[in-house]
């Protein structure tokens, strides 16, 4: 298995170029330099997928769960085999540190696929019995042919916590993983192919947003729509979906409070926000970009984060000494470099970072930026309100329990939060008040692919993970018996 130069569509079990015959350029962000090519896929290659999914839906649908359990669970056996092929094409393709590709992505890529395709078996119906009358129960049946359109900072981690519950509730998927980061999933289609997985299955289509992930989304015979990304992206796909009545799994932005009171374990809660601000190059959706530290421990907890960041080595994303690599694109760049300007505009202070780091010789073109910590905003500035989706994260004191809820709560988003304190009530507190679809206690990304995983507000609609997940690509019918 390896990375080819061309990356091709896989519609109906075969390895496709885009009908017309287009392409644009792949480029790696730790050099600046095209190294492959992706189809410029449009609404013809769509047709191609729904056509190949439609055909094979009625066969899979009724393949039985076993069937389905062994052969998933082969596409993840093929996956950790290759793991090194497959964390390779990840930090080429993304620019993170090839140490988080080969122990996050894509080892819950495979995990994915294994958890879902051993839920189903477990995957039970309701019955409801009325006493002397008749009896209920639900089928929960695949809805046919699905849509999952994935982001570019968790690529096959993200891909296949879609594809993988779709798949195994017995539905057709046509996927588009996005135009910044394709190779893993050009390499998923290769395993897909040696593991068996019957023709129009799964159809992975390549290219932009605006041509082929509208394509995918305003086709009439795609039945819902699962989503990760943007949330001015989610809400064109909205627009587009709601008046067509597809089911509707939006997973969007974050602007996460981490909240930290004086009575928390300091040095195990100063070593997860080092990871929460700055883990991806803070290109992960649940880090923790706004930082609340309550006063009697803001000083010490600001010198020793300070003292932290600085030691961080922004590198090549290939050596093992590297803890941040290079950010996705230059245009994503340069965006967050306009939010560090922003913020000396509007009184921030910058404490360390915030400035572009000069790399030598064949690095010397890649996209990499200091990580960034500053104090000193208001709380309800553009800097503190605005998703920013990089290594920049802002320090706030606060002084009671009340308070940093307001904080916290303040945003449009909802998405994630930590709460960092050795007091049990003041914990349970502080989480049920908190406008989040998940909260963390003494501890952060720490994840049960069993729990349901969302946001409120506008990080998004609906939950993934665990039974949700197959809830979502199921329609529930009740059958009612009567003797």
């Amino acid at each position: 298995m390896k990375a080819d130069k061309y990356i091709k569509n896989y519609i109906n079990g075969a390895l496709v170029p885009p009908l017309s015959g287009e392409y644009f350029d792949n480029i790696s962000p730790a050099n600046g330099e095209v190294y492959s090519h992706i189809p410029d896929s449009d609404q013809a290659d769509v047709q191609q997928a729904v056509d190949a999914a439609q055909k094979a839906f009625k066969e899979w649908s009724s393949f039985g769960v076993e069937k389905r359990f062994r052969i998933l669970s082969r596409i993840a056996d093929i996956i950790e085999q290759n793991l090194e092929t497959f964390a390779m094409a990840e930090t080429t393709d993304s620019g993170k540190p090839i140490s988080m590709s080969k122990t996050v992505d894509i080892p819950r890529a495979h995990a994915n696929l294994r958890f879902f395709a051993t839920a189903i078996m477990h995957f039970a119906s309701e019955s409801h019995f009325m006493e002397g009358h008749a009896i209920n129960f639900t089928l929960r049946q695949p809805i046919g042919v699905v849509g999952c359109i994935s982001p570019w900072n968790l690529p096959l981690y993200l891909f296949t916590w879609k594809i993988a519950p779709a798949l195994a509730a017995g539905n057709c998927v046509v996927a588009k993983p996005s135009e910044i980061t394709p190779m893993t999933a050009y390499l998923l289609a290769k395993a897909c192919m040696e593991a068996g997985l019957p023709p129009g299955v799964l159809n992975i289509v390549h290219g932009y947003g605006p041509k082929a992930g509208q394509a995918i989304v305003e086709h009439p015979n795609i039945k819902a729509i699962s989503f990760t990304g943007g949330t001015s992206t989610g809400r064109e796909i909205a627009r587009t979906a709601a008046p067509m009545f597809k089911k509707l799994s939006l997973e969007l932005g974050g602007k996460n409070p981490n909240i930290i009171f004086a009575d928390c374990d300091f040095d195990r809660m100063i070593f997860d926000t080092l990871r929460s601000s700055f883990s991806n190059n803070g290109q992960i959706c649940l880090c923790g970009s706004r930082i609340f530290v309550e006063k009697p421990i803001y000083e010490k907890f600001r010198d020793e984060l300070v003292k932290r960041t600085q030691f961080l080595k922004v590198g090549d994303p290939f050596s093992p000494m590297t803890d941040l690599g290079a950010l996705v694109s230059r245009s994503h760049k340069e965006k967050v470099m306009s939010y560090i300007e922003l913020a000396k505009v509007e009184g921030g202070t910058i404490l360390c970072g915030g400035k572009a780091v000069e790399m030598q010789g064949q690095l010397a073109n890649g996209y990499y930026l200091r990580p960034t910590v500053i104090e000193g905003l208001e709380v309800g500035c553009r800097t503190n309100m605005e998703e920013i989706f990089g290594p920049v994260v802002t320090l706030t004191p606060f002084e009671t329990e009340e308070e940093v809820i307001q904080y916290a709560n303040m945003v449009d988003y909802g998405l994630s939060a930590t709460v960092w304190t050795q007091d049990i009530s003041r914990a349970h507190r502080v989480a049920e008040q908190l406008q989040a679809g998940v909260v963390w206690i003494n501890c952060w990304l720490l994840r049960d692919l069993r729990t349901p995983f969302g946001g409120v507000k506008n990080s998004g609609v609906g939950r993934e993970g665990g039974l949700e997940a197959l809830r979502f690509f199921t329609e529930p019918k009740n059958v009612c018996i009567k003797y």
